[in-house]
């Protein structure tokens, strides 16, 4: 079937019978333990920047407070960033020094 420029439809759209679609690189983000950050402060990050249950949160806190560091959750790179960014400005703020690190999936 030709359009009224006379230019079939197959040859007007490059068709490609398979395409392939990948998907971003992900990123861990891990909540790291320290000395002076208290349980409860790395629970309300965890429901508040991370959007974890209170049960999954406290879950996640005492993984880091036993064995230094613990996955808060799994992103896009950009989306990774800003998350660290949210944790250390959080935490500044607050007067504790919470860090947060990513490392690709």
């Amino acid at each position: 079937m030709k359009d009224k420029y006379g230019i079939g439809l197959d040859e007007a759209l490059d068709v490609r019978d398979h395409q392939e679609v990948k998907s971003p690189p992900l990123y861990k983000v891990f909540l790291l333990n320290d000395d002076y950050t208290t349980m409860e402060f790395v629970v309300h990050v965890l429901e508040k920047i991370f959007h974890k249950t209170h049960v999954e949160a406290t879950r996640i806190m005492l993984h880091v407070h036993k064995n230094g560091k613990g996955l808060a959750g799994i992103y896009t790179h950009e989306i990774a960033e800003t998350k660290i960014a949210a944790v250390h400005k959080i935490g500044q703020q607050s007067g504790f020094p919470l860090q947060c690190t990513m490392e690709k999936e």
